[in-house]
């Protein structure tokens, strides 16, 4: 954000903005898998879209700036992305892993990377004597989600950047919860950031992206390497339809959390709530942390209704939210993590870091907000045994 003072500025105009050959405001889709050269061992940039495309280009310089990183990369989905940074470590290396993360990023850990000989270790990363008495020898990195999915557990990430600053391993983030509109980690001392930029970054439900950020050159170097070399590249039309989501992602993201207040507070007022579980409510873990670090609470919201209320019926009561899978999108969505999002998590480790059956998750999208609120009471009271 070097050539603006304010980020919503920056969404705008940020990375490689227009096209200087044509003056058009908007990147054009370079849709074409390979470019002509000018002679042996002379081309204009671009040999191979795998290699190198310039809308992909133009998006994974706008992620870059807007994270205040040293380069960026667009991937197929988000677990393209989080492959690639895993695949940065090799046989014998062990990760930490924070105690509720998306399923998807712990079963590609367990049932993928583990075959490799890397390890992993869950660790309650919000306890900060807990994660340092974590570092052993053979940890290379510690990985994060702050909010974490479901649970919306806060980590400190200058004090977590600190200590793997201190044990000279690096320090993955994901930031798809929040954005760089909300949550910088890498102003924050953090190494890497994620996005699963099919959720707020895309902001539409039509796309499926992931997109990472380097602090370094060194990190950027071996990243593009493996971007190229195992080739889970984001397409150009893809490409350019983040490039355009991410020009409103203020407004939406501002609306989002307007909501997102709202119902975590109605949540909060009513009988049948066991418990509510929101970064943005004062009495929520990690509250004044997330006040340190975020610009506010984000727009996840996840809860517990009482006994003598049935989860199947508070679904199918529901008539303007839609239960799916995903998030971040203008429209709500609710899910069922222990089923859903999170099933690929054993039962065991499920339940011991408190993602229980009877949990709901609902991603607060932007409609009027009236609506919505009707849509969850009546969706409750329904629910009643």
């Amino acid at each position: 954000m070097e050539r603006y003072k304010h980020i919503e500025s920056a969404l705008i105009h940020g990375g490689i903005y227009g096209d200087d050959r044509t003056g058009a405001v908007n990147t054009p889709v370079y849709q074409t898998s390979t470019f002509m050269q000018d002679g042996l061992g002379r081309n204009r940039g671009y040999e191979y879209s795998r290699t190198n495309n310039p809308t992909r280009e133009a998006l994974e310089s706008l992620i870059a700036e807007l994270e205040g990183g040293a380069a960026g990369f667009a991937f197929a989905s988000g677990m393209a992305a989080i492959t690639a940074v895993l695949s940065l470590f090799r046989s014998g290396d062990r990760i930490i892993l924070s105690s509720n993360v998306y399923g998807g990023t712990f079963r590609v850990l367990d049932k993928v990377f583990r075959n490799f000989g890397i390890q992993y270790a869950i660790v309650d990363t919000t306890d900060s004597e807990a994660l340092e008495a974590s570092i052993t020898t053979d940890v290379k990195a510690v990985l994060i989600e702050s909010p974490a999915n479901p649970l919306l557990t806060v980590t400190d990430i200058a004090a977590a950047a600190a200590l793997a600053k201190r044990k000279g391993i690096l320090l993955v983030v994901d930031n798809t919860f929040m954005t760089p509109y909300l949550q910088r980690p890498l102003e924050l001392g953090a190494d890497i950031v994620l996005h699963s930029a099919t959720k707020y970054l895309g902001g539409h439900s039509d796309l499926i992206a992931g997109l990472v950020v380097v602090k370094t050159k060194e990190l950027a170097e071996r990243l593009h390497f493996i971007q190229n070399a195992t080739g889970g590249i984001l397409q150009p039309f893809d490409s350019f339809l983040l490039i355009r989501s991410i020009k409103t992602l203020g407004v939406r993201m501002d609306r989002h959390m307007e909501n997102a207040e709202k119902l975590a507070r109605l949540l909060e007022a009513q009988e049948a709530v066991k418990k509510v579980y929101y970064p943005g409510l004062p009495d929520a873990q990690g509250y004044a942390v997330n006040r340190r670090q975020a610009k506010n609470g984000g727009a996840m919201i996840s809860f517990e209704l009482r006994e003598g209320y049935d989860i199947r019926k508070f679904f199918e009561g529901l008539h303007l939210i839609a239960l799916a899978e995903s998030l971040g999108g203008v429209e709500s969505l609710v899910c069922h993590p222990a089923s859903m999002t999170h099933a690929s998590i054993p039962k065991e480790i499920r339940e011991k870091v408190g993602i229980t059956d009877g949990l709901i998750r609902l991603s607060v999208g932007i409609e009027n907000r009236n609506d919505l609120s009707a849509d969850l009471e009546a969706a409750i009271e329904g629910a009643k045994r």
